[in-house]
């Protein structure tokens, strides 16, 4: 088959890894990078061995004419540039979240389907090894499962300034929260009843209705409950910044840090580090009768290796049209629970779904 020619737009953290992984897959050639910061371009074209070049979007796809488009901006363009990467008839590859309302996110399923091109958005826990046998072992632990996560990230210097880029359109909850509830759905396979929320502005270097601060809690139908906590800043503490744990009739199993760095390392918010699953079951004298089992998780791909999972799907979906109506229900659901998270933090109130 000939090659996709793709667009990548965007080349921070998640553009260049998934840029490499275009650059790798010998059914993508990348026909054109895209940022608003000359740097971080001129550098990854360099990396990849001289590639166009552009500073504005919608320059670079009417000059490229791609066949796909990969797009990780900021969340409040990629509404727009998704939308405009199919109008041009090119298939999207979109970072999380597919659009900054329930309503937008819809909309651009809807035009996906009538364009006849796929969507798929960048749920990268989806494609994690590690993560795929977490959500099995969560699944064998009965009903109702309590969901507890986190991921807290004391930044500073440019981590804490993209940061703050990003709360001018989202607070860390509906960012990150998108990722971590939607294994809460996986997990469970229950709808969603209720979400509440609290959050706290922590700095006065962000907009006075922004927080940095937050914690989302969720109501299931099957009686399952989670909450989800996440802080951005240089104020945010390094205990506990990152809990993984889902607990059940039978048992618990837990993703363990061990092997972390700090809140900052962008390889540690994907890696394990393994599994410890604990059976709750008692003998006639109250004791435990199985020990727990930790599940070894040190194959997992590092962060570029997840990414070109995410591209190996991207391409399959693409060459064996294969159908993304469930990824992009479960996609746009995810996005209305943490959405109505931000609901219920601005009005106190709780939000019934």
């Amino acid at each position: 088959m000939d090659k996709i020619k793709i667009l990548v737009v965007g080349c921070g953290n998640m553009g260049t890894s998934h840029a490499r992984a275009y650059h790798k897959l010998p059914g993508f050639e990348i026909v054109g990078l895209v940022s608003r910061g000359k740097e971080s371009r001129e550098r990854l074209s360099e990396e990849l061995g001289g590639l166009p070049k552009f500073g504005d979007f919608k320059r670079a796809l009417a000059a490229t004419k791609p066949d796909a488009v990969a797009i990780s901006t900021y969340p409040d363009t990629h509404a727009a540039y998704v939308r405009e990467s199919l109008e041009a008839g090119a298939h999207v590859f979109v970072e999380k979240p597919i659009a900054l309302t329930v309503g937008e996110a819809l909309e651009l399923v809807d035009l996906a389907k009538e364009k006849r091109k796929k969507l798929v958005v960048g749920y990268i826990l989806r494609v994690h090894p590690a993560w795929t046998k977490f959500v099995e072992a969560a699944q064998t632990l009965g009903k109702p499962l309590v969901m507890r996560m986190n991921l807290n990230q004391q930044s500073s210097e440019g981590q804490w300034y993209t940061h703050k880029q990003l709360m001018r359109s989202m607070s860390p909850i509906v960012d990150c929260g998108v990722h971590y509830v939607d294994i809460m759905c996986l997990m469970t396979g229950a709808q969603p009843l209720s979400v509440s929320a609290i959050g706290a502005r922590l700095t006065e270097e962000i907009s006075t209705d922004m927080y940095n601060y937050g914690q989302l809690q969720v109501r299931f139908n099957d009686g399952s409950v989670g909450w989800y906590e996440a802080g951005w800043g240089p104020m945010i503490s390094e205990t506990a910044f990152f809990v993984k744990d889902v607990i059940g009739p039978k048992g618990c199993v837990s993703i363990t840090d061990e092997k972390k760095g700090g809140s900052d390392d962008v390889e540690g918010h994907t890696k394990t580090g393994g599994l410890i699953l604990h059976s709750g079951e008692l003998d006639s004298n109250g004791k435990f009768i199985k020990k727990d089992v930790l599940i070894n998780t040190e194959d997992e791909p590092d962060h570029d290796g997840l990414c070109l999972l995410e591209q190996e799907h991207f391409l399959n979906s693409i060459q064996n049209d294969l159908d993304l109506s469930n990824h992009l229900s479960d996609a746009v659901n995810s996005l209305k629970i943490v959405l109505a998270a931000d609901e219920s933090f601005r009005t106190a109130k709780t939000v019934h779904l």
